[in-house]
């Protein structure tokens, strides 16, 4: 029943992603109607159209069925192999690339045998793979707040910096000691993240709250992208402060443009109800020192990710 939700009702693609028979998948929908005495799923003749009333009622009965028939699994092997398994992590390029690789060597090196998998995506699609089962922890910004059947826990701020070639005259500004306006940037092309990446909202409410429109020229998913055209001159770059590095950035130059715009909020966000092995509590704690386990397992129960210190 879940899966025919998720395949918008197409009983092909269902039997795909179940590794079975259409006809399979039909009989097994027929037998769910009968053992509960009513029809859950609308239907065009013989194609599913939606749910029926009914089915709406027994859906989210099905979801918390399924997980925990899932948490059953996960507790069951936490006992009987408590250090082996798989960790699956959805996050954003700049985390993935900036942020994560000093705490995946560590938990990397305290668990040999658990194998670590990375997935990449806008927090609209971390939040669904979370929701999905796809991934076990997922790291993005305040979008993942938003999500009332996801945890989402405060890690740690952080904020934008404009990045010009060193000859550029924004960098002639601030040696000068001149602050950076946002008029003074709306003069220059602007090479940023595309709409859902790294705090791009933010940036499009701080242009808007001046009424200044940024000629935006070129969007990409991640900060090296960005870099590499704002090398070649194309424009000027607004990444993420964690992105640059003046010894690996050599032909650029950061300028601070945390007055500039509001500062970006990381969340860590789990499926609200699922079970987590040891290793995720880890995993968590090594990414961000202050999500203890009994600070991940007091929001879990009691729902207050939102509220915690960042």
């Amino acid at each position: 029943m879940r899966e025919a939700v998720r395949q918008g009702f197409n009983l092909t693609t269902v039997a795909e992603a179940l590794h079975t028979s259409q006809p399979g998948v039909s009989r097994q929908i027929r037998e769910l109607e009968d053992e509960l005495g009513v029809e859950i799923f609308a239907r065009s003749g013989k194609r599913l159209t939606g749910l029926t009333p009914p089915g709406a009622a027994v859906l989210p009965i099905v979801e918390r069925l399924l997980q925990e028939v899932e948490n059953l699994k996960r507790a069951g092997e936490d006992f009987a192999s408590h250090d082996r398994g798989s960790l699956t992590v959805a996050t954003t390029h700049s985390q993935a690339r900036y942020a994560l690789p000093p705490a995946v060597r560590d938990f990397s090196a305290a668990h040999p045998n658990v194998s670590l998998r990375m997935r990449q995506g806008t927090g609209p699609q971390i939040a669904e793979m979370l929701l999905s089962g796809e991934a076990d922890v997922g790291l993005a910004t305040e979008a993942l707040a938003t999500y009332p059947d996801l945890v989402a826990l405060p890690c740690y701020q952080w904020t934008h910096s404009v990045i010009v070639p060193r000859a550029h005259p924004l960098a002639a500004d601030a040696d000068a000691g001149a602050p950076l306006t946002l008029a003074r940037l709306a003069q220059y092309p602007i090479i940023t993240y595309e709409y859902g990446y790294t705090g791009r909202s933010h940036i499009d409410e701080g242009f808007g709250r001046q009424r200044l429109v940024a000629n935006i020229v070129l969007e990409a998913m991640d900060a090296d992208v960005i870099k590499t055209y704002v090398e070649l001159g194309m424009g000027v770059g607004i990444v993420a402060a964690i992105a640059y590095a003046e010894q690996r950035d050599a032909h650029l130059r950061a300028i601070d443009a945390r007055h500039l715009f509001a500062p970006n909020v990381m969340r860590l966000a789990i499926k609200r109800g699922a079970f987590l092995r040891a290793y995720v509590y880890d995993f968590i704690q090594t990414f961000a020192p202050t999500l203890t386990r009994p600070v991940v397992e007091q929001a879990l129960v009691h729902g207050d990710g939102g509220r915690a210190d960042v």
